[in-house]
């Protein structure tokens, strides 16, 4: 089965592309339940899903970039802070307390 998809580039365009996207049968059947159990048609269903999984996919990419700039510092540094030490002045924030923040220090080797 073939559904066509308008996909709007933004919220404040109004041009529209068209997608075909091939499912097997078992699938539209369940797209088609889960739009109506939302209250929504299978195609809003649809789009909403895409727009999610894109919205995870940039998500995790930028999760990924910060992760790597943060390594890349770790690495040129040599310096961090123990997952203890960090640990601890955490759950102080978090308890409201004022703490001062545990220095960086070389990595063991």
């Amino acid at each position: 089965m073939c559904y066509s998809l308008c996909v709007s580039q933004t919220m404040t365009e109004t041009h529209v592309s068209t997608t075909t996207i091939r499912m097997p049968e078992d699938l539209k059947a369940r797209v088609a339940a889960a739009a109506k159990r939302s209250g929504t048609t299978a195609h809003g269903f649809m789009l909403e899903a895409i727009a999610e999984k894109a919205e995870q996919a940039e998500l995790r990419a930028d999760f990924d970039s910060v992760a790597e700039e943060r390594y890349a510092r770790i690495v040129d540094s040599g310096k961090s802070i123990s997952w203890n030490e960090m640990r601890v002045y955490l759950e102080q924030r978090l308890a409201g307390k004022s703490v001062k923040r545990p220095p960086a220090r070389k990595l063991a080797r």
